[in-house]
């Protein structure tokens, strides 16, 4: 029989399927499923932050949108009763909603310019080299770190009528007689001073990061110009920190607008959880407390949470604006 000698350098075809063949396939879906982790890794990372929120941020909001269409009662949580914007008409007609307005900008503006511009200056003055720098940076954030109830009732005993220990300060100046509780000014002073002596270190350490990214450049050429400190702080440090002073004052504004532990506990009682005896210091959360779950009307306490809502995009609106006209003068 005759055979043949395949000649030499002759190659022939690996069959489909073989090694080669497998290894591109391989190589094809390792290439894929690169792609698909790159597309999608960073998706992933970020699902947890939405899904936190979309629970406990969005989902609360929608739902309390349209509770507050409903007429909802505590006691009878299954049944409502469609009522359209009846809710938000009774809130706006009534005119313990508008004091209550009225008393959270004015504790607001009382509480927050103090407290920013005693943070400036402490933050200015803890920028400079200090010895154990750490110890008083620890010190001025303490206040931030005790709880708004101990707070609020260490303050309620300082502002006694009877025995408190500012009145016992004042007495050998004439003023041992003040009744701050019940003072339509007093009281919102007090819960001012509350707040600014909580918020105050917070905010400082805040301008004091700020103020250490400032190039050191800027003091340098200001300080051969013969500037003094003053001036110092003025023309660099201000016009440097504009943003976060912006991003301060908001903070600052919705802080005001959710005050609820500090006028309930200034008083104690039945007196704080109406914002005293002629509502001088009720504040929106106060009074969306006492329709909630003292008067147990879910369906007006949901409508004032919405006025809430719609008066912080009003002022952020405004602080937009505000921001975006200095934006434009300092350049």
């Amino acid at each position: 029989m005759a055979t043949t000698t395949p000649t030499r350098g002759a190659s022939t075809p690996p069959p489909s399927g073989g090694p080669r063949t497998a290894y591109k396939e391989r190589s094809a879906w390792r290439s894929r499923l690169w792609r698909f982790d790159d597309k999608a890794s960073p998706y992933a990372y970020i699902a947890p932050f939405f899904l936190i929120f979309g629970a406990f941020g969005l989902y609360p909001l929608i739902y309390t949108g349209w509770i507050a269409l409903h007429r909802v009662e505590m006691t009878s949580l299954d049944q409502s009763e469609w009522v359209g914007l009846d809710n938000f008409a009774t809130i706006l007609q009534d005119s313990e909603f508008w004091t209550a307005v009225s008393n959270t900008f004015l504790i607001g503006v009382i509480s927050t310019v103090p407290q920013l511009m005693v943070a400036l200056g402490l933050a200015h003055l803890l920028n400079y080299k200090l010895r154990a720098s750490t110890f008083w940076r620890t010190i001025i954030l303490t206040p931030y770190a005790t709880s708004v109830a101990t707070a609020a009732l260490v303050f309620a005993l300082v502002f006694r009528a009877d025995g408190g220990l500012l009145n016992w300060v004042l007495e050998p100046f004439g003023g041992g007689d003040i009744d701050w509780g019940n003072g339509h000014w007093t009281s919102k002073i007090a819960i001012s001073i509350i707040v600014i002596w909580r918020w105050t270190g917070y905010n400082a350490l805040i301008y004091l990061a700020a103020m250490q990214a400032v190039p050191s450049d800027l003091y340098e050429a200001a300080s051969i110009d013969g500037a003094s400190r003053w001036q110092q702080f003025r023309k660099v440090t201000i016009p440097s920190l504009r943003p976060t002073i912006l991003f301060t004052i908001v903070i600052s504004t919705i802080g005001s607008m959710q005050l609820f532990g500090e006028p309930l506990l200034l008083q104690g009682g039945t007196l704080g959880s109406i914002g005293g005896s002629e509502h001088q210091y009720e504040t929106l959360s106060i009074y969306l407390y006492n329709y909630g779950w003292k008067l147990q009307h879910l369906g007006l306490s949901a409508a004032v949470a919405w006025a809430m809502l719609v008066l912080l995009l009003l002022i952020a609106l405004i602080n937009w604006i505000v921001s975006r006209f200095v934006r434009k003068s300092a350049a």
